[in-house]
């Protein structure tokens, strides 16, 4: 479940528990919206959890310049994203 289906959950359980005043013979349409919006909460915890702690990577670009053999060297460091 990605974070637009768990928002998009959350939201309408909140419209179902809070703006909906109807009701029906066996359910709570009320009672619905909670779950909807527990299952919605559950869902953007486990998909952050998931997919927040991805690593950056960065290239590190050296380049030496001078005589390789002579203790002259200039090395030079660009990261690189």
């Amino acid at each position: 479940m990605g974070i637009g289906v768990s928002v998009f959950l959350i939201a309408i359980g909140a419209i179902l528990t809070f703006a909906v005043h109807a009701t029906l013979s066996g359910i709570s349409i009320q009672t619905v919206g909670i779950i909807l919006m527990i299952a919605g909460a559950i869902g953007l915890l486990v998909t952050l959890t998931i997919f927040a702690p991805r690593r950056r990577t960065s290239v590190t670009e050296e380049r030496a310049t001078g005589d390789p053999v002579a203790r002259d060297r200039v090395v030079e460091r660009h990261d690189v994203y």
